[in-house]
């Protein structure tokens, strides 16, 4: 079962690029809630090359780890990845009203697909946020 969530984003299409790909800055977005944060993160950011991040509820009472394989890299249009033995595809379309970030990705068979599909909604509106918030006047 495939799942798209994705969100418009009024920003330039490099300032998304990199807000989506820099350990700096997913530590500061990748999270579906308040009470969860990103503890740690790295990209090597080439075909081939390995991802991770972890995400830790805030309390301390649980913790996962997220961490992939890029299979396409074409900067700043499209980034694959396989994890574990799904995927997905995440696309940055550029037009005048921003860029449209959508990620489609293979659902697992634990949590109802409409779970599956708030909880990367909400980290991608987190997303979203943060890359509203660094975008300075002109």
């Amino acid at each position: 079962m495939k799942i798209t969530v994705s969100t418009l984003i009024a920003a330039p299409i490099a300032d998304v690029w990199r807000a989506y790909t820099s350990p700096e800055d997913i530590k500061q977005w990748n999270a579906a809630s308040e009470d969860w944060h990103t503890t740690q993160a790295a990209v090597d950011l080439r075909v081939g090359g390995q991802f991770s991040s972890r995400m830790e509820a805030k309390d301390g009472s649980f913790g996962f780890d997220f961490a992939g394989v890029y299979t396409k890299v074409e900067a700043p249009k499209v980034l694959e990845y396989s994890f574990g033995d799904r995927s997905a595809s995440v696309v940055f379309t550029e037009d005048t009203h921003g860029v449209t970030l959508t990620i489609t990705f293979d659902g697992e068979t634990t949590h109802p697909e409409d779970q599956q599909r708030a909880g990367w909604q909400s980290i991608l509106d987190n997303f979203a946020r943060h890359v509203l918030a660094q975008q300075k006047p002109h």
